[in-house]
């Protein structure tokens, strides 16, 4: 059995996020249970991009604290790393107000800029992976509990992502990024490299709508923790009221007949997460209808099955960040405005996610427009 702990915490409030940080791991055995003495340990919260702790894009630094804290007092040496999807770590943690955290309480920022081949053993055979990730003797996983564009939901197993490095995110999105279902098989098997020793959710404010970016902070109050990622994440969806059907992680894990994967080997101390919400978050705009066609009618009708990118001019200041990220390089400048080749969109709304403008909206495909006006879901 896998037990995840859920416990309330109203806001982020110092002493209010260390006393629910205790109370969360309290049925787990504490953070002694997973930090020994002397012991490097890695946290690994969620750095998407420069934005403040108010916009729900990053873990909050005072979640951070909380954890730094509490794993000094268990005699560990606290590191704090990860590698966000453009631009430096370094700036991404001093705007989130992680950075100050981190020199506040002792700790040791980490950028994870060198990378380590490790090879794999599920369907894909390597992958290159942050140093200070695979080197620490312990890992916490600290993410955000955010809706997302592309996977619906962002959590624990998602956030190990960020143990790619930099640009060779866009690499695999390239590689992967077509399909959602190869893609969760990719996040689950870079989580199976390196599965944290406990992973701590900040839902304390999550992000619901357009995420992991451009969504809204909606109040949600929890704190989440268990050892296994893959059940955190199932009772996280719990919370967040997405039906099943669009959590392509979860079901990539029952595939896969993964550890957690399956509900009745989970157990739950504390907030009962059937009931933490009084409404389900809002989903993301849904963007591709493609799931169950044979996959030569997928190539064939893939645009007008699927939502793709546009630019708002009045908003778009032109930055090139999303030229940077775009993972099959489909975007491009010219003559003053943002240009897209949709032959080689793989839809991955990578563009999207890391706007700092939210300059960035989705037209729907014919078919897709037709479905949504009939009331049809997945």
């Amino acid at each position: 059995m896998y037990q995840v702990s859920l416990q309330r915490v109203a806001r982020y409030e110092r002493e209010e996020v260390e006393e629910g940080l205790a109370r969360l791991l309290e049925p787990l055995g504490g953070m002694e249970r997973y930090v020994q003495p002397g012991e490097r340990v890695l946290i690994k919260p969620n750095l998407l991009s420069a934005k403040p702790p108010e916009a729900a894009v990053t873990t909050h630094p005072e979640v951070l604290r909380a954890v730094i804290l509490a794993v000094q007092h268990a005699g560990g040496i606290a590191l704090v790393g990860d590698s966000p999807g453009v631009g430096s770590g370094r700036r991404v943690a001093e705007r989130s107000g992680m950075m100050r955290v981190i020199e506040e309480t002792g700790a040791e920022f980490v950028p994870f800029e060198e990378s380590a081949t490790v090879g794999g053993t599920g369907t894909f055979r390597e992958f290159e992976l942050a140093r200070p990730y695979l080197e620490a003797d312990r890992l916490i996983n600290l993410p955000k509990l955010k809706t997302h564009e592309m996977m619906t939901m962002t959590c624990c197993v998602k956030n190990l992502f960020g143990a790619v490095v930099g640009t060779r995110k866009a690499a695999w999105h390239l590689k992967a990024g077509a399909d959602k279902e190869l893609f969760a098989r990719m996040l689950l098997e870079v989580y199976m490299l390196r599965e944290p020793d406990l992973n701590i959710v900040d839902a304390v404010v999550a992000m619901e709508g357009d995420g992991p970016g451009s969504g809204d902070p909606c109040q949600v109050g929890l704190l989440m923790a268990g050892d296994n990622a893959v059940a955190v994440d199932q009772v996280a969806a719990e919370v967040a009221g997405i039906p099943k059907k669009f959590l392509y992680l979860e079901s990539a894990a029952r595939n896969m007949g993964l550890p957690g994967s399956r509900r009745e080997e989970i157990t739950i101390a504390g907030a009962d997460p059937a009931t933490a919400l009084a409404r389900p978050l809002r989903l993301p705009h849904l963007s591709d209808v493609q799931f169950g066609l044979p996959r030569f009618l997928k190539n064939r009708l893939r645009h007008q099955f699927t939502s793709r990118p546009e630019v708002a001019p009045e908003k778009c200041e032109l930055c090139g960040i999303c030229v940077k990220a775009c993972p099959p390089e489909a975007i491009r400048v010219q003559g003053g405005r943002l240009r897209f080749d949709y032959q080689r969109c793989i839809r991955c709304f990578c563009c999207r996610e890391l706007c700092p403008h939210a300059a960035l909206t989705l037209k729907d495909g014919f078919l897709l427009r037709l479905m949504k006006k009939s009331g049809r879901s997945l």
